[in-house]
């Protein structure tokens, strides 16, 4: 067998070439495919950047069952408001001691639970939990003044720990697990660590991100001068350092004009864990809103590791649910969204969002007119892994702004909208770059819209629907020269595997992490 690379504009391409002459397999991947034996195998790009292993993002690293953690409180509606009667019994559960990780759940019977405000939780192992499937099930009415229907939020701290030690890799390619540094003898495994990117003026100015400006003002882009992205160190070898999830960004050293990318040990508290949603219908009032209006909003998640919201169903919320900074291995299994009431605001509402890292939504649903069904946010690193969800309207899977990285969008199906991996240049304040080292595999849609960062991957494998390559969205009347269209392979034509998330989660895990996330292998 023998490899050949082959290169077109800025997007490289790995191409097989069998002993005989034949061409490329057919519905196969170029990037990530399955070899003789099964296992995957995966091309480099000629700096070494390669389609990530997206399986750690979920709770607790991935192929994790969700827990079903022993009520300790019950409740039944009251008929008034029973918002400080569910706020009593979570922090009353919020002060036992823990029991392997758990202090238990807050069961909330059938019936309709009218709140006028913000259910907060903010201890580890608390866990608020409606009937379920018994019916009529158990819904939390949104009554009073616009307000967000629960929050989960601990208190994030980080301190460093000594001094920082340089990256001395000339280029650290996305996908990577490995790291060299300067002096790597303060590192030891288990250690956690936060990996600093410069953010400079060369950089801004190579991906044509320096001259956004709209109404007469300049917009600033990434509007910080450095990229950060916390990990956990799997060993350490001299200055060799191996991480426990891969990176999802690129180090250019060539961009850095002086500054060096580095490695810093953290000392992390605050983050709370094992915190559960589930099994409840959060309704707000039916109400169209325009830009500026406040929000009925759903549940938001921050500084949470290991946490998960299942089988939450949320009905005109503004912004559904939002998994925000400071997260990490986080599951949001078989939740919906439905806004019967279109958002009239230019500023479309997010159903589901994501600011954190290994950040799983799997088997969500959702249906509605002028809304992100899921988005990304702002100097977001993943992996994020969007899997076998369906959307109806004609909204989009769209990362929003301010250069995320590492996102796959797996097997969704958006029959009436679009996937979008793009620039969204001056749109909000300056988005620009959204996403980059983003995958859409395997994916339905009425459109996508696929741009390719300068030097940077973004791939659309095995989609169907219509594909296009957008200009950078701008508002003076100007028309930008087209983008470099993103990497496409096999449009209309599904590849092998049929599930990339679920092949790499089996293939670094085995079969039983399929069935412990409710999949057959």
């Amino acid at each position: 067998m023998k490899n050949r690379w082959f290169y077109s504009g800025r997007a490289f391409f790995f191409c097989i070439t069998l002993l005989s002459g034949a061409d490329c397999f057919q519905a196969q991947s170029r990037w990530v495919f399955p070899g003789p034996d099964g296992k995957l195998v995966y091309a480099h790009s000629p700096k070494g950047d390669r389609i990530a292993d997206f399986s750690f993002a979920g709770y607790r690293g991935g192929g994790v069952a969700l827990p079903v953690v022993p009520t300790k409180r019950t409740l039944s509606p009251s008929g008034g408001d029973d918002t400080a009667a569910i706020q009593q019994a979570v922090d009353t559960l919020s002060s036992l001691p823990l029991v392997d990780g758990f202090r238990g759940a807050v069961e909330l019977e059938p019936g309709m639970f009218h709140c006028a405000q913000t259910i907060s939780i903010s201890a580890s192992g608390v866990v608020l939990r409606g009937a379920g499937d018994e019916k009529p099930g158990t819904t939390i009415v949104m009554t009073g003044a616009p307000h967000l229907a629960i929050r989960i939020a601990g208190h994030l701290q980080q301190k460093h720990v000594g001094t920082p030690t340089d990256i001395t890799d000339p280029y650290v390619p996305s996908g990577t697990l490995t790291i060299h540094v300067a002096d790597a003898s303060n590192l030891h495994a288990g250690d956690t660590v936060l990996i600093v990117k410069p953010v400079t003026q060369a950089w801004l100015h190579f991906m044509r991100m320096d001259d956004l400006h709209r109404d007469g003002k300049e917009e600033h882009w990434v509007g910080k001068d450095h990229l950060d992205v916390q990990r956990h160190i799997a060993s350490v070898s001299g200055n060799t350092i191996v991480l426990d999830v891969p990176l999802v960004d690129s180090y250019d050293e060539k961009f850095f004009t002086g500054a060096r990318a580095s490695v810093t040990k953290l000392e992390v508290r605050g983050q709370i864990s094992a915190v559960g949603v589930e099994n409840l219908r959060i309704v707000a009032p039916k109400r169209s809103i325009a830009l500026g209006d406040r929000e009925f909003d759903g549940l938001t998640m921050q500084d949470a590791v290991d946490s998960w919201v299942r089988s939450v169903a949320l009905e005109e919320t503004t912004n559904s649910v939002n998994i925000n900074s400071g997260t990490e291995r986080i599951t949001v299994l078989r939740c919906d969204a439905v806004q019967h009431v279109p958002v009239t605001s230019h500023a479309k509402p997010f159903d589901f969002s994501s600011n954190g890292s290994q950040i799983l939504f799997d088997r969500c649903t959702g249906s509605g007119d002028n809304t992100f069904y899921f988005a990304t946010k702002a100097r977001q690193q993943g992996p994020v892994v969007v899997l076998h969800c369906k959307f109806a309207g004609d909204g989009h899977i769209q990362p929003h702004q301010r250069w995320s990285t590492g996102l796959l969008i797996d097997n969704c199906d958006v029959p009436g909208g679009g996937i979008d991996l793009m620039n969204r240049g001056e749109m909000g304040t300056g988005h620009g770059w959204a996403i980059g080292w983003a995958v859409a595999w395997n994916n339905s849609a009425e459109s996508f819209e696929m741009n390719q960062p300068p030097e940077v991957g973004n791939w659309s494998i095995g989609n169907r629907g219509r594909e296009s390559n957008p200009p950078i969205p701008v508002f003076d009347g100007s028309i930008r020269a087209p983008l470099l269209s993103a990497i496409i392979e096999s449009p209309g034509k599904p590849v092998k595997p049929q599930s990339l998330y679920l092949e790499q989660l089996a293939e670094r895990l085995g079969p039983p992490a399929l069935k412990n996330i409710g999949y057959h292998e």
